[in-house]
Formats: structure tokens, sequence, C-alpha cells
């Protein structure tokens, strides 16, 4: 029979996976109905809808050595990014009723899932806990910020929202409970409900951070 020890790595192991796979759909359904408001052809929508949904993996996977990216290497990111395509072309003539909280909502629950996978993934390739941190808010913010950039915007995370601070504060969550021995599966939900917590708190609240005010 497995330890004790072996069943809740494994447990993890399957979080991880849930985490990770569910953010790809997530965030694929956000980057196509961006390209549907850009006026971009079918290609453009599946392009944008793949480089958001699995951009921030990949940046993360070749600055730690996860070499070739999971994403490229396991083919339900490509079929969970599609999917997320088709679902926001069927949501299309829907989508102007939808409440932007439902949105929102969303968005914050897709940078939850990845932030926290980042910092899960980080660790395991034993990364130094702080600079898991850092991988686990790429994670998070990567994917919108290729998205922005093929749309020739500045990216949002860097103007506006607090965005990538929610990313960062769930990994710092997720690494204090791995520091006082929680349990990992717990770290990682803890984390997670962190960061969604306080996106949608500064959603509500309309929190910013600080500007340098110029002249």
């Amino acid at each position: 029979m497995a330890s004790v020890a072996e069943r809740l790595r494994t447990n993890s192991d399957t979080l991880l996976s849930v985490f990770d796979l569910l953010g790809t759909l997530v965030f694929a359904l956000e980057g196509a109905l961006a390209a549907i408001r850009g006026n971009l052809d079918v290609l453009g929508l599946l392009v944008l809808a793949f480089v958001t949904a699995v951009g921030g993996g990949i940046i993360r996977d070749v600055l730690i050595g996860a070499v070739p990216p999971v994403a490229i290497r396991d083919w339900r990111y490509l079929g969970i990014a599609m999917l997320g395509a088709a679902g926001a072309s069927l949501l299309y003539y829907w989508e102007r009723t939808l409440p932007d909280q439902l949105l929102l909502t969303l968005d914050a629950a897709g940078l939850s899932l990845f932030a926290i996978a980042g910092v899960e993934k980080a660790l395991d390739y034993t990364m130094h806990p702080l600079m898991a941190v850092v991988m686990g808010g790429i994670t998070g913010v990567g994917g919108g910020t290729v998205r922005d950039l093929l749309l020739a915007k500045v990216p949002g995370v860097l103007h506006r929202d607090v965005y990538a601070s929610a990313a960062l504060l769930g990994g710092l969550v997720m690494v204090l409970a791995l520091k006082a021995k929680a349990p990992r599966a717990v770290a990682m939900l803890a984390g997670g409900g962190a960061c969604f917590l306080l996106r949608m708190v500064s959603l509500l609240r309309q929190w910013n951070l600080p500007r340098i005010l110029h002249l």
C-alpha cells in the first residue's frame, strides 16, 4: 500500500494538473473573446486563444529549464485552448449581455489557478521559494501580456488594477503554508483562495497600485 506521503503527493500532483488545465480553459476563452472584440479572423482567434492560455506557462517552463514546455509536449493544452476558442465563438452572440462581473470573476479564477500551478511547478524544479513566487506571477500574467502585445496594447498588468500583485500574494501564501508544514494540497488551495480574494476585492473597491505623479 502507498504511504501517506505518497498519497498526499499524488493528490497534490492531481490538483496541480487540474489547476493548470482549468486555467488553460479559462484564459483560452478570454483570449478568444479578446480576438472577437479586436475583429480578428478565425486564425487570429485561434492564435490569441492559444497564446493567452499557455503563454505564461511556456515562459515559466523556459525560465526554470522544463523544456520543451509542457504546453507543447502535452496535446491536452492545445485541445483545451481550441475548446475555449470554440466556446467563445458560441458565446459571441450573447457575450455583450453577459455581466462584466462574470467575466472578471472568470479572469480572477484563471489568474489564481495559474499562479498556484506556477509556484508548484517551480518548487518541483527546486527553485528557491521566493523565485517560485515570481514564477507563479509570471505564469498568471504572461499569457495576458502576450495577448495585449499582439493586439498592440500596453499590457494591462503594467498600468491598471491589482493583478500581478494578487498572483504574487497567492504564491506567497502558498509558500508560507508549506513552510508551516501544511499539506501541499491545502497550501495550494489557500494560495489560490488568497489570490482570488484579493483580485475580487480590488475590483469591487477599485484599488490600484500607487503611481509616480509627474508634473
